[in-house]
């Protein structure tokens, strides 16, 4: 990181500071200067940050990121509510099964080792 990237970072990171102290400070001038300060204190900031190689980098992330989701292959509505079907059938049995299983251990358990009758 160059010495004006790290300029550029202090630079917004003061405005950013600077919008929620002006936010506050202007509370008795009322809501619409206070909320003008803030927000254009803070897009100040937000264009700081992107003028820097880090925002350069987060923008060319997202960039790629977007080339990415449109390469994948999204299943039909008739795909999706089969695989829907085939989830909850799956937990239905599983639930069975550990309801089962935790029955059972419980009368082995209570039932014939321990002797306690419920």
């Amino acid at each position: 990181m160059t010495g004006a990237d790290k300029a550029k970072l202090a630079a917004a990171v003061v405005l950013l500071a600077g919008a929620l102290v002006a936010f506050y400070l202007l509370s008795k001038q009322g809501p619409l200067a206070q909320w003008a300060s803030l927000l254009v204190l803070l897009a100040a900031a937000v264009g700081m940050f992107f003028t820097s190689e880090s925002g350069k980098s987060l923008i060319a992330y997202g960039q790629e990121s977007l080339r990415e989701v449109r390469k994948v292959v999204w299943p039909t509505r008739k795909e999706a509510g089969q695989m829907t079907g085939y989830v909850f059938a799956f937990v239905v049995v599983m639930a069975l099964f550990l309801w089962t299983t935790d029955k059972t251990l419980e009368w082995v358990l209570y039932g014939l080792i321990l002797g306690w009758k419920r």
